[in-house]
């Protein structure tokens, strides 16, 4: 299939580009390699799909030979109306996975415009590319800060999720909102996927894993919100880009709208987290203990029942294994 991977030089999009192109599919992939954290991380990822990443800057479209010629990707903003319906119009894909956005529950607080630009007038031009296209299929990422103060755990996709805590985590509803109206109305299949704190080689910078363990590297201590009291549904890369692919290139037979959890079914206690990280750090963390930040929640928790239903597939890696392979790759990047 003709895929377009939106968020390709993110962590998530790297990944599931790397799996698709290598499955063969022909994948354009999009994005606009912002400074939201380091670009030479997100030009580091795309190089390793064989793009010539020394033109980027400059807003070039840059093509690639790499796997049997099925890669191509553009420098592009979202929320850019012109451009994006042009591509839509050049490519004609068959299936669209919409990845890019502006992530981060804390940023929001302090750049909350970037917010609407990405992830709400972005996600229109999306929304709008594939009807005007007549693409079958949409599978978009949401998030599992939709569930807010939800206090019954593991989250349910049939729980509501209309008290979000943070702005992120309103616009990733509104995303889900908007792509159910827009298969009511236009009759293509939309896939809201609600990842739930995803780690593992690549990462954001702005991830916990990537910061506990970058302060461990230089002996600086690292911050512990809420005093340790937090516990998450830790999910290791490769088991979402493994619910994502599958999804992406599972046929649709009608118009639906659903949303499924991607989780790995259980909730860690970030203490332990931390333990593996200095496990494989060889190191003990100096720890600043923290009041809970705004927009955080306490708890994440997975169910991911609907996923294991309709596509016979759930998430197992344990911490112990994801960990080790993260602090390997970080080790490796860095030369450490």
């Amino acid at each position: 299939m003709k895929i377009l991977v939106t968020g390709a030089a993110g962590f998530i999009g790297y990944h599931t580009s790397q799996r698709l192109i290598l499955a063969g599919h022909q994948v354009v992939g999009l994005d606009n390699i912002n400074n939201y954290y380091a670009p030479s991380l997100k030009l580091d990822r795309l190089a390793q799909l064989g793009i010539n990443t020394k033109n980027l800057a400059y807003g070039k479209l840059e093509t690639s030979n790499t796997h049997q010629d099925n890669f191509t990707f553009i420098k592009l903003n979202l929320e850019d109306r012109e451009a994006v319906p042009a591509l839509f119009e050049e490519f004609k894909f068959d299936v669209v996975c919409h990845l890019a956005a502006q992530a981060g529950v804390r940023y929001s607080l302090e750049n909350p415009e970037s917010y609407i630009d990405s992830n709400l007038v972005g996600f229109l031009t999306i929304l709008e590319g594939c009807r005007k296209h007549n693409i079958k299929h949409l599978v978009y990422a949401s998030s599992s800060s939709v569930y807010g103060m939800n206090t019954k755990i593991p989250f349910s996709t049939e729980d509501r999720t209309d008290h979000p805590v943070s702005l992120y985590a309103a616009t990733k509803k509104s995303n889900e909102l908007m792509a159910h109206t827009y298969t009511h109305l236009y009759k293509f299949s939309t896939t809201g996927l609600r990842f739930f704190t995803v780690y593992g080689p690549w990462g954001r910078p702005d991830m916990a894993i990537y910061l506990f363990t970058d302060a461990i590297a230089k002996n600086k201590p690292i911050k512990v919100f809420n005093h340790g009291k937090m516990e998450r549904d830790f999910t290791y890369i490769d088991d979402i880009v493994e619910g994502v692919t599958r999804i992406v290139t599972t046929p649709k037979e009608q118009a639906t709208h659903k949303v499924y959890n991607i989780g790995n079914n259980s909730a860690q206690q970030l203490g332990t987290f931390i333990q593996e990280i200095e496990k494989n750090m060889e190191k003990e963390a100096q720890k600043e203990w923290l009041p809970i930040q705004p927009g955080d929640v306490e708890r994440t928790w997975a169910d991911g029942s609907a996923l294991e239903q309709d596509y016979n597939y759930k998430p197992d890696t344990s911490i112990q294994v994801g960990v080790k392979k993260f602090v390997d790759w970080f080790k490796a990047y860095y030369k450490l």
